[in-house]
């Protein structure tokens, strides 16, 4: 008992020093570069994109394979009673026989409308097209992953704001009790500066809580577990975007060049084409080459076993053409709706240059909009500050009342906000235009 009394004692203290040391080991602090790489080895989408590739190499290299000769083994024994034929010597005969049969069968297509090839081909496009959406992809999680990322931020430091704000009319409220009990200054106005306060409070959990919720979207898409904590890094304070030279067409150019799915809807089209290739060759013959070598063994003759396989062994080869005439339209409708898939695949292209040029022209033009919002809001900032500033040496004194205080102080607070939407806007659409252009994302 005392062993058993020991041994308990012995688990628990390793398992309260196992607990100790996970909670002292450090969180790991995600940066930007982190949460990309994490995202496009594990995200769920990306990875389902990439099977896509994976398949899509299968397919290729079976369309090759269906050039080659096929090789079929064959093996079987057979009984019969009565009058019948004999399969190795194709006499009648009118007795119990057993006969064995062995072959090896192959065939191959030497000329199927030059169907095969083409088939090569379209699986070749199919592959390319593959990859590219895979990339796309991989650009989709990346940009998610950005705009989260620097919500994330935003929500992170609107925590600061509010906690600044709720300390400061904590302090407010202290005075005007003060004032109060003073008889300096009305019920009501003590009042305010309470209601003040409760509603900084009330904004410093909704901010917690807005960054709560940011930090478990951008979990969902790094895929990690619910319980595991996740720490972002924060970005550099000095980048400098106000002044940043761009060049509209150079831009867009660019653009169409990097974003795989301009070149993926290419590749469609190229690939529809093949098909009404593929289509084309059901009009046409197709030539077969077949061969065969067997033997076999038969009850009724007096030879062994062996001896007779020998005997008996035989060699096929043949050609087999088979033309096609009427298949009641099958051929015709097929080339028709490949004509028409080539018509909308063209038509698809179109769309997607149409998205391209939309969500580059929709960055750029933010770019330009943010940046002289970023300088506006700077300024307001700065502004309402000193006003704010201001403001609390009158209320001080006595020379300004709690409601122009508060009113003061919701300045301040709208601009702050106003220059940190500003501030990450302004980042987000400026890394949005470089990543457009095939340049790395860099916070």
């Amino acid at each position: 008992m005392k062993i058993f009394s020991l041994i308990l004692f012995l688990c628990g203290t390793l398992l309260v020093s196992a607990q100790e040391v996970a909670d002292n080991q450090p969180t790991k602090i995600w940066s930007l570069q982190d949460c990309i790489t994490y995202a496009i080895d594990n995200n769920i989408t990306v990875k389902d994109a990439n099977l896509n590739e994976s398949i899509s190499e299968v397919d290729y290299s079976r369309s090759k394979s269906a050039k080659l000769p096929n090789l079929f083994g064959s093996a079987s024994q057979s009984f019969s009673n009565g009058t019948t034929i004999d399969p190795i010597t194709s006499d009648y005969v009118s007795d119990q026989i057993h006969n064995t049969n062995l072959g090896i069968n192959s065939s191959m297509t030497l000329f199927q409308g030059n169907q095969l090839n083409n088939q090569v081909q379209q699986n070749k496009l199919l592959l390319e097209e593959n990859s590219l959406l895979a990339e796309e992809a991989k650009n989709s999680i990346v940009i998610s992953i950005l705009e989260s990322y620097l919500q994330t931020l935003y929500s992170k430091e609107a925590i600061s704001i509010a906690e600044n704000n709720l300390n400061a009319s904590e302090k407010e409220v202290l005075r005007a009790k003060s004032r109060l009990e003073a008889g300096s200054i009305a019920l009501s106005d003590y009042t305010e500066a309470q209601s003040q306060a409760a509603t900084n409070k009330f904004n410093v959990i909704t901010a917690k809580n807005d960054y709560a919720l940011n930090i478990i979207t951008l979990k969902q898409l790094l895929e990690l577990s619910p319980l595991e904590n996740l720490e972002i890094e924060t970005i550099d304070e000095n980048m400098d975007l106000i002044n940043l030279e761009l060049n509209k067409e150079a831009i867009y150019t660019n653009a169409l060049e990097y974003l795989p799915e301009v070149e993926a809807s290419k590749a469609n089209i190229a690939i529809n084409e093949k098909e009404l290739d593929i289509a084309k060759g059901g009009f046409l013959p197709t030539l077969s080459l077949t061969g065969s070598l067997g033997s076999g063994y038969t009850s009724l003759s007096d030879n062994i076993f062996y001896d007779q396989l020998d005997v008996n062994f035989n060699q096929r080869l043949g050609l087999s053409l088979s033309v096609p005439i009427f298949n009641r339209n099958q051929t015709k409708s097929a080339v028709q709706i490949a004509s028409f898939n080539i018509e909308k695949a063209e038509l698809q292209k179109q769309m997607v240059e149409k998205e391209v040029i939309l969500k580059v022209e929709t960055a750029y033009q933010n770019t330009l909009s943010s940046q002289e919002q970023l300088v506006a809001a700077e300024a307001s900032q700065m502004a309402a500050e000193q006003s704010y500033n201001l403001a609390q040496k009158k209320y001080e004194l006595g020379a300004l009342s709690t409601t122009d205080l508060v009113i003061s102080q919701n300045t301040f607070t709208n601009a702050q906000q106003n220059y940190l939407q500003a501030k990450y806007l302004n980042i987000l659409y400026h890394q949005l235009l470089q990543f457009y252009q095939g340049n790395e994302i860099k916070l």
